[in-house]
């Protein structure tokens, strides 16, 4: 298959990840970078050794196939339909929209020009968690009946340069880290009929503690510390906590229980990490991860599994062999209803039941993943 170019349109923190990890991939190549502040953009594309282009100029490159949108959240839907509309295919980072009418809208004008939308996160690709997924799917535990979640922190003020769009409207621990929980939990158990859920704004306002900023204050608009219930289809009840007010926990990031054995996840943020089960009363034991997406590749001495962008290398990929891409719309719209209705749950002190849904996506397997690497024994 012939090589996809690939622009990314937003050059703040995240554009890193995406403009380091492409080369490990085969099927596309990212040739330019734009952002409303072009210095940034030419500073980015210097670095990397591409061109950096306005949005126009990207919009109407020849040699731009896809591009990946990686604004800020409540910039997603104006930029992904600026792409499509330009005829384009459409990566974006989570979450992909803001409101179910967006998202809808998104999709529909995909379809109608025979269009891909695709949205992170990817990283329930990850190895372990396509493990977990292949032992599930193999009975390990069971039907599975119940589970817990657990995003926890002290928020992300205290390293980002500019947290304001974290405590803004659009932003908190749902919206921002629950794409990773919730998209991983869907890979495992399909989708989510029904949520409930209660939640505050714990504190007023909260301090910057790195950067240029350092010491201002930033007004908190929106819940940091959520608890829900989410039923899926399938009969199974997961709790989900996700809080930014927290000092340390020890909750398992993610914990299923089955008719037969409980399983223990890794951080869905990760593509690695140790995936154990207990088959009965028994104690936990590590499950053997042998998955290209598992191996460590990113970090400071090399120790971290990063394969950010597989999501885009399967969308690739799929374009070209007309399949379903993994990371797709319908998915990403079914998260966000998911998160929409837990903070709508927690506001209104009420139930609220699912109004889309979404299939599982495929499992990905050591032998699909290694196709996507441009040198395969690096997996």
């Amino acid at each position: 298959m012939s090589v996809l170019g690939v622009g990314l349109i937003g050059a703040g923190n995240i554009s890193d990840t995406y403009l380091r990890l492409a080369p490990l991939f085969a099927d596309f190549e990212i040739r330019a970078v734009s952002d409303i502040d072009m210095d940034r953009a030419r500073a980015q594309a210097a670095g990397y050794g591409m061109r950096a282009e306005t949005v126009d100029e990207m919009l109407s490159a020849g040699d731009i196939d896809l591009i990946v949108n990686l604004t800020v959240p409540k910039a997603h839907y104006a930029v992904s339909r600026r792409i499509l509309e330009a005829g384009k295919h459409c990566y974006s980072e989570k979450p992909v929209v803001l409101t179910l009418d967006e998202g809808r809208a998104l999709l529909d004008l995909a379809a109608a020009r025979g269009l891909r939308l695709g949205s992170a996160p990817d990283t329930f690709l990850g190895g372990a968690h396509q493990t977990a997924r292949a032992l599930l799917d193999a009975g390990a535990i069971g039907e599975v009946v119940g589970g817990t979640a657990h995003v926890m922190s002290r928020g992300m003020e205290h390293w980002h340069p500019n947290p304001d769009f974290f405590f803004q409207p659009g932003g908190g621990p749902v919206l921002d880290l629950g794409p990773y929980y919730i998209t991983d939990l869907v890979q495992l158990l399909g989708p989510v009929r029904a949520v409930s859920a209660m939640g505050w704004a714990s504190f007023p306002t909260r301090t910057i503690g790195s950067g240029p900023r350092e010491g201002e204050t930033v007004l908190v608009e929106t819940p940091t510390t959520l608890h829900g219930l989410m039923e899926f289809e399938g009969g199974a009840i997961v709790t989900l906590g996700a809080s930014w007010d927290v000092w340390r926990a020890s909750h398992p990031h993610i914990e299923l229980y089955g008719a037969v054995g409980t399983m223990q996840l890794p951080d869905p943020n990760n593509f690695g990490g140790e995936v154990t089960v207990a088959e009965g009363p028994a104690g936990f034991a590590a499950a053997e991860v042998a998955h290209p997406f598992a191996a460590p590749n990113d970090g400071e001495e090399g120790e971290v599994a990063n394969y950010r962008g597989a999501g885009l290398a399967d969308m690739v990929r799929a374009i070209d062999e007309g399949r379903a891409h993994r990371c797709n719309g319908d998915l990403a719209l079914h998260v966000v209803d998911v998160m929409l209705g837990i903070l709508a749950s927690a506001e209104r002190r009420e139930w609220v039941e699912m109004t889309t849904t979404a299939p599982r996506p495929a499992p990905l397997p050591p032998e699909a993943a290694r196709k996507f690497l441009k040198n395969p024994e690096d997996g």
